[in-house]
């Protein structure tokens, strides 16, 4: 990979990024393009050159952050003119005249995925042709895992949903393009990919001979050198019995399904427009678990949807205590501007009870965990190991099965991995064990993490 030789007046970028695993592979693509224009990555934004926010407003939380975050540069923006402020991701939609109105210190704005506004303004004042040096933009620090997109946008058009309007129709990569991009991180040492789409189950549809998503974990599972392949996200409208097939046959696919149900009534989830009932969701769950010992699910889920009664949420709540997820992703309605919900529907369920019912469904999914965790103690599991743990990460994820951890002393190295289900283990060795697959025998659990030892 070349880099052309840049000014020192423009060498130093910052990326900061908020929202899914999408944004993330986004804002790794990008700064595999800037590293080749020759720009140097710091930690401050302060100390950049070139400031890219990767925006997600799914979440009025989320969109906060965002503001906050723009707000605080125009002060850097004021004091040094040239420097280069972008936005991009989920708050730029199709018109930018409003965000140009309300940031105008922004230099530019790019929708998901479209990094071309950035590269062309960075070309002129480097006096080069930014798309032509460009190879390709495949995730510059990746060590043992990786994200690949597979499917960008999607045609749902879920009522609460934002992400249609921002990043477009769906469009499938090239599966050949996918599998390429695939075996240059396995070149460089990556031993997991995880596929990412809005809908990755709706993958191909749109391409020559509609190869579907089994198509891809084959293709993608005779890549030399992984060990690991994983996918995100699933609609339940679109995960055939052939995907399900393919996790079960092809031993690199993790037994570990992402598969949003959003809400328990039926009712509300008419008017949410997914398309299946609560019997059709529990019905492919029981598929799913026929065909694929041993694996685990995670799951969304919306409180507080507008119309959602107490006996509305009771029903999302017994879902949750009957199918058991492994884990749950579970947020209060707020209304995003631009949706179906915010143009047909009232938000009448009142904040505090949204909070009510949030908290209830996070208190019921760790008496859960901790059932489901317990019954692996004793057990040996595969670990795939991701990173080295310093005292200050393990302090900072909060468990107390991490915090043991911390108390063990010695010079015994702390490492993070995960098993195939999608589970943190973390276990003590004094080996170097970046990379490297191993078995833990679990010795304690909690309902967010597994301690162990190593055995092999």
């Amino acid at each position: 990979m070349s880099t052309v030789s840049v000014p020192s007046s423009l060498c130093r970028y910052h990326i900061w990024t908020i929202g899914c695993q999408m944004n993330k592979a986004d804002s790794d693509r990008l700064e595999s393009a800037l590293i080749q224009l020759g720009l140097s990555p710091v930690e401050s934004p302060k100390d950049a050159d070139v400031i890219v926010l990767n925006s997600c407003v799914v979440r009025q939380a989320a969109e906060d952050k965002v503001v906050g975050m723009l707000t605080s540069l125009k002060p850097l923006k004021s004091k040094t003119p040239e420097r280069v402020i972008a936005l991009m991701g989920c708050m730029v939609g199709p018109k930018t005249d409003a965000l140009q109105s309300r940031f105008p210190y922004v230099d530019v704005f790019m929708r998901p995925q479209d990094y071309k506004p950035l590269l062309r303004l960075l070309g002129g004042r480097l006096g080069v042709d930014a798309e032509g040096c460009l190879g390709a933009l495949t995730p510059p620090n990746a060590s043992v895992t990786a994200f690949i997109p597979i499917i960008h946008g999607c045609d749902k058009f879920c009522t609460f949903c934002i992400i249609p309007y921002r990043r477009g129709r769906e469009v499938s990569r090239p599966l050949a393009d996918i599998v390429h991009e695939a075996e240059l991180l396995a070149a460089r040492g990556v031993k997991e990919v995880t596929l990412l789409g809005q809908n990755g189950d709706s993958y191909g549809h749109d391409l020559p001979g509609a190869p579907d998503l089994a198509d891809l974990l084959t293709a993608v599972h005779g890549v030399a050198g992984l060990q690991r392949v994983r996918f995100l996200t699933s609609h339940p409208n679109d995960m055939s019995q052939r995907i399900i097939g393919a996790v079960a046959s092809l031993p690199k696919v993790c037994e570990h399904f992402n598969l949003p149900f959003q809400a328990g009534d039926d009712d509300v989830l008419q008017v949410m427009r997914r398309g299946y009932t609560r019997d059709d969701y529990l019905r492919l769950v029981e598929r799913i678990r026929e065909r694929v010992p041993g694996v685990s699910l995670s799951t969304d889920l919306i409180v507080g949807f507008p119309g959602e009664t107490e006996a509305a949420f009771q029903r999302s709540l017994d879902l949750v205590r009957e199918v058991e997820f492994d884990k749950v992703h579970v947020a209060a309605y707020s209304t995003r501007p631009g949706t179906i919900a915010s143009r047909q529907m009232e938000d009448d369920v009142p904040w505090a009870e949204k909070k009510r019912r949030l908290e209830e469904v996070e208190a019921l999914q760790e008496q859960v965990l901790t059932r489901i965790n317990a019954r692996l103690l004793g057990q040996s599991v595969e670990v795939l190991v991701e990173e080295l743990q310093t005292n200050k990460r393990l302090a900072a994820s909060g468990s107390d099965v991490v915090l043991d951890l911390l108390n063990g002393g010695g010079s015994a190295k702390k490492w993070k991995g995960r098993n195939r289900n999608d589970k943190l283990v973390f276990f003590e060795d004094g080996r170097d064990l970046v990379g490297q697959t191993v078995r833990v025998r679990i010795e304690k659990t909690s309902p967010w993490s597994l301690q162990g030892v190593c055995v092999g």
